[in-house]
């Protein structure tokens, strides 16, 4: 079982509209609403890839229980007082986002859930941790749940950014994924703009700690350095659509290769496949599996002199 881990969800809702005019009255062509954050997009993805995936984090107030009503994957989520926010994306041809601050969290409302989530682990073989952390959780609240899921013998995915990301690099998750600009914080003097710029901030991650550095490039794809190597991997083509969620899509696909123990090109692979497949996806943080399946077979990944 994969365990995805939620700590700020949230109720999305995306509106698509014919152009985003700024200052503008706006007639929306379509509503969806949905269960969001990070780790549901994972967990939901995993379901349309036909892995078995729960998903836990916090839910709160009337938000937090619309969320539950929306759920579409198998979930075991603990109650919080706070209010559950929402995220609302406008999608015109591109995406524009607009995210709500989480609710606050109490210390032993995080007491509750790392418990809930400790025991969970007993039956998981991955966990994906992502997203942003809500108001009153401590700074290393992921430290936490990496060092949990390593004592546990369970593999685990980072997925966040900024001093969530840095105060967790020394606990040692087994994957971080951060994109151009995440990097960029953690990394600040790596020029980024080059191939050996990202191996080099990646090579400085994995001196903290971290196992493999997966860093997005967005349509250009992904470059990894990982214990086995350092790997580039590049779609055939750029995909028009709705990048929310893409990020999400590829981190479960590295948990499901992770999962069957496929090997570094073929994992990569499928993560720009799911990638791109994401941004196709009408739905924010969802995943068109036919094309998935046919841009997997178009990935060209090649290994890299991480020097």
């Amino acid at each position: 079982m994969i365990l995805t881990v939620t700590l700020n969800a949230a109720l999305d809702l995306t509106y698509e509209v014919d152009a985003l005019v700024p200052h503008r009255a706006h007639r929306v062509s379509t509503v969806v609403e949905k269960a969001g954050g990070k780790g549901l997009n994972v967990a939901r993805v995993l379901t349309r890839l036909g892995e078995k995936a729960v998903a836990t984090g916090l839910l709160g107030g009337r938000n937090g229980s619309r969320v539950a009503e929306l759920l579409d994957v198998p979930a075991a989520f603990a109650t919080v007082a706070g209010e559950t926010r929402r995220t609302v994306v406008v999608v015109d041809g591109d995406a524009t986002g607009f995210w709500e601050p989480g609710p606050l969290v109490s210390a032993g409302e995080w007491d509750a859930f790392v418990d809930r989530y400790t025991a969970l682990l007993r039956v998981a073989r991955v966990a994906v941790l992502s997203g942003s952390l809500p108001a009153g959780l401590p700074v290393d609240a992921y430290a936490v749940l990496v060092t949990a899921a390593r004592e546990a013998g369970v593999r685990v995915i980072l997925d966040t950014s900024g001093p969530a990301l840095d105060a967790a690099l020394s606990a040692g998750p087994d994957l971080v994924k951060p994109n151009a600009e995440e990097l960029a914080e953690v990394a600040p003097s790596a020029d980024l703009s080059t191939v050996d710029g990202v191996l080099a901030a990646a090579a400085a991650l994995r001196e903290r700690g971290v196992g493999t550095v997966l860093a997005s490039r967005g349509p250009e794809g992904l470059i990894a350095l990982t214990p086995d190597g350092a790997f580039r991997a590049v779609p055939p083509h750029e995909v028009s659509g709705n990048p929310t969620g893409a990020g999400d899509a590829c981190v479960a696909a590295i948990a499901r290769a992770w999962r069957h123990r496929t090997p570094w090109p073929g994992a990569l692979r499928d993560a720009v496949a799911a990638s791109a497949a994401a941004v196709a996806s009408p739905q924010a943080g969802d995943l068109d599996v036919r094309t998935f399946q046919s841009l997997r077979h178009g990935v060209a990944v090649t290994a890299l002199d991480p020097r």
